[in-house]
């Protein structure tokens, strides 16, 4: 698994992964290797070669390093394949909120939003009087 950071391909905007499979072997690891080109990619900054050689040289033996590892396939939640392992080799470890904090959130800035709104209209209104 290649876990690439947002801006690796245009138009995504977002990180993506890929996964690759063996034909005819099961799967009993998963190798993950997470790329960090150091700088932020994009139209202008495109990945390169040279971001992705270390990838190339350790999947030949999917050797472990400070960006890959290995998960046992058992370790796998079956029900959901969840893959978004924590590397166990350093790394920021990344939570996700749900999306009813999210919309909780949002809620609470547009009514936070809309008293300020309120606030400056009413100063807008007094200045106009007085």
């Amino acid at each position: 698994m290649l876990d690439c950071p947002g801006g690796t391909f245009q138009g995504a905007g977002v990180k993506t992964v890929v996964l690759f499979f063996e034909k005819g072997v099961k799967t009993r690891k998963v190798w993950f290797y997470q790329l960090d080109p150091g700088r932020n990619l994009g139209k202008t900054n495109p990945l390169s070669d040279a971001d992705l050689a270390e990838f190339i040289a350790l999947q030949k033996t999917k050797a472990d390093s400070p960006k890959s590892w290995s998960v046992d396939v058992a370790a796998i939640d079956p029900k959901t394949f969840d893959l978004s392992v924590k590397n166990p080799n350093g790394g920021e470890e990344i939570t996700h909120r749900s999306p009813q904090e999210i919309m909780d959130e949002i809620a609470a800035l547009d009514a936070e939003s809309a008293i300020i709104l309120a606030e400056i209209r009413n100063q807008l209104i007094d200045n106009k009087r007085g």
